[in-house]
């Protein structure tokens, strides 16, 4: 009997005790919502466990997600600081200021905290450092002030650090951290060297400071350092090292000098000798993919081919010399005015590398110099001729191209406004103009019928690489689709790079892609429309997955207006229309080949939205508002095949 009793009292005892752990929990987000939260959709009457942004474990709120809901002002204490079992906490993209709560600290089993693009103030508080569970810590896009903390290292387990866009100022200290693998301090006001704790990150993760060493330029006392220790070495043996060298190297310049004398005088006697070499300037430093001079620096990438001046179609018939092709009228230049032309590179890529060539006759024009051709000069000339005869509105022409054993040239306009890529992702600071939504999708509806014009040529015919550094911009912001049909010259390629972000899954070799793999391409180059990410980067927010399945993961369990970019966030007189977009390109994107529409399929729908887009924009003449209610629709998985549905979140 007693046991019976005492087996009833602590079924009592828990009983009464797990009602007011999740009513006390009710209460903290009550305060939260009264004091900087008015436009949360809460049903007082309902559990929070039930309410948008709250999930429950164990009778205890356990996360909180409010990214872009409107909170605005200070957060008081006695709110998130009493939600003791929290493991998740997202803020971020509201207006919240002042610091953060003292009694945040109370949240010991914080793991996930992103506080980025809000207002918050002050040092980075010392309470951070109590929560040493955190794996992920975004603070970036606030107005933190101060120098970083060497407190940080008392977070062992810390694998993300996000504090750009900030104030900082002073040294970096060594940040000892075996997990950390994301870390970004840049455009802070920071100076110094670099700890080489962290000199293996990316040398975007410091850009817009006073900072030297690591992947930034070597610092000066570093320099005077290893030279003082040099001279002091040897200090006689240098200076009669050096003599020797110096004059070997008169000696080499004088040899080079005769030689090119004894070359010149040959090619003038016989230029028909052998093939002209191709002096074009040498790619600059960054490497395939990374950061290269496009149109003056406004963006790097990839791929990027920026391409001519219309200077009408041109024909040609010498093997050794330009070969024009489509349906154009007298050529005006030859090899000869192109090898002769000043020249500056626009980028490298997969295919090679692209130049702007200015010709002595005035005309400007786009050379791409192939590498790795994996096929015979015959095959090549059948298929870059095919290439040759494409003509569409929404396509970057091919002018003429040039084959011999040790070069391989194509020619194309040059469209000096650049590729979508550098109007999306360049100069992101101030003095952007932000690119609206009329614009992205005309520049998206244009592709798409660029890429339906390839496909409709048969049912093999694919582009092969589409990405946003290979749609290229007239100055009326027109489409103009290039790359295509390169995909099918190169040598075999049996793993293709997936870090790109743009190709479907079910490609093994690059030089066959499907035409619903281009479908799979383009859905990823709408996400990087809508949402201002690009797809190239390895690792999205603070997830390691792709552009999709970031995409996917946010539209399933947060609210949708985090996925767009913040410039669209501005014309909420045409969230419909972005919802509808973003849901197109998730069916693009769909894992499975045959649960992607057509493109044609791809252009009706899209034609359908921009006509009511462009009606829109007319009648309210595109009045940028803000969303602080976050009325944006969420996207869910409804019938468990991948294609989400849309349904209002209140």
């Amino acid at each position: 009997m007693a046991s019976r009793l005492l087996i009833l009292f602590f079924f009592l005892f828990f009983l009464h005790h797990a009602k007011p752990d999740i009513e006390s929990d009710k209460t903290a987000l009550l305060s939260l919502k009264s004091a900087v939260g008015r436009f949360l959709k809460w049903n007082e009457t309902d559990t929070p466990c039930k309410w948008p942004g709250v999930e429950c474990e164990s009778g205890h709120v356990s996360v909180l997600r409010l990214p872009g809901t409107g909170l605005m002002g200070n957060i008081p204490p006695q709110t998130i600081g009493n939600l003791t079992n929290l493991r998740t906490l997202s803020l971020r993209f509201n207006a919240l200021t002042g610091q953060i709560p003292s009694d945040l600290s109370s949240c010991t089993e914080l793991r996930n905290l992103y506080l980025q693009g809000n207002q918050f103030s002050g040092e980075i508080p010392a309470l951070l450092f109590q929560l040493k569970n955190l794996v992920r810590l975004n603070l970036a896009g606030n107005n933190f002030s101060g120098e970083i903390p060497a407190g940080f290292n008392q977070l062992k387990r810390l694998g993300t650090l996000y504090l750009e866009k900030n104030r900082l100022s002073g040294l970096i200290p060594d940040l000892n951290l075996p997990n950390l693998v994301q870390f970004n301090v840049s455009f802070n006001q920071l100076n110094g060297s670099i700890p080489a704790s962290l000199r293996r990150m990316k040398i975007d993760s410091f850009e817009g400071n006073s900072l030297c060493g690591g992947p930034m330029i070597a610092c000066s006392s570093e320099g005077t350092m290893k030279k003082n220790k040099k001279l002091s070495a040897g200090a006689i043996a240098g200076i009669a090292i050096g003599s020797v060298v110096a004059f070997m190297f008169i000696i080499l310049i004088i040899c080079i000098v005769c030689r090119r004398d004894r070359n010149g005088a040959r090619k003038t006697r016989s230029v028909e000798a052998k093939p002209p070499e191709f002096e074009f300037p040498v790619e600059k430093s960054g490497g395939e993919g990374e950061n290269g001079s496009v149109n003056g620096g406004l963006g790097g990438g990839e791929d990027i081919m920026v391409n001519s001046v219309k200077g009408g179609d041109m024909i040609g018939n010498s093997v050794k010399k330009l070969v024009f092709v489509g349906n154009g009228s007298a050529r005006v230049f030859d090899l000869e005015d192109l090898l002769r032309a000043s020249a500056e590179v626009l980028g490298k890529g997969s295919f090679g590398t692209a130049y702007k060539a200015i010709l002595e006759v005035g005309i400007v024009v786009a050379v791409k110099r192939l590498k790795d051709v994996g096929i015979l000069e015959d095959e090549f000339r059948e298929k870059i001729e095919t290439v040759g005869l494409m003509d569409h509105e929404n396509l970057v022409p091919l002018r003429a191209y040039y084959f011999s054993k040790d070069e391989k040239l194509l020619v194309y306009d040059y469209l000096p406004m650049g590729s979508l890529s550098a109007l999306l992702h360049g100069n992101r600071g101030a003095g952007r103009t932000p690119l609206n939504w009329e614009t992205r999708s005309g520049i998206a509806l244009g592709a798409a019928r660029g890429i339906e014009y390839l496909h409709r040529q048969g049912p093999n015919v694919s582009h092969g690489n589409i990405k946003s550094s290979n749609v290229l911009l007239t100055k009326s912001y027109d489409a103009r689709v290039s790359d295509f049909g390169l995909a099918h010259l190169v040598g075999p390629n049996p793993t293709p790079n997936r870090i790109d972000g743009y190709r479907a899954p079910e490609v093994t070799d690059g030089r066959k892609v499907s035409q619903k793999a281009d479908v799979y391409s383009f859905g990823v180059l709408l996400l990087e429309l809508l949402t201002g990410k690009a797809p190239t980067h390895a690792l999205l927010n603070e997830e390691g997955v792709d552009l999709p399945r970031w995409v996917q993961s946010v539209v399933r369990e947060e609210w949708t207006s985090e996925v767009f970019d913040l410039e669209l966030l501005r014309y909420q007189s045409v969230e419909e229309d972005m919802v509808q977009l973003l849901q197109l390109a998730i069916d693009c994107t769909a894992q499975y080949p045959d649960k992607r529409p057509s493109m044609s399929e791809v252009v009706q729908r899209m034609e359908e939205l921009c006509h009511s887009s462009l009606h829109q924009e007319r009648d309210q003449n595109m009045h940028p508002v803000d969303d602080p209610d976050g009325s944006f629709r969420q996207i869910e998985s409804g019938d468990g095949s991948g294609h989400p549905q849309a349904s209002h979140l209140d």
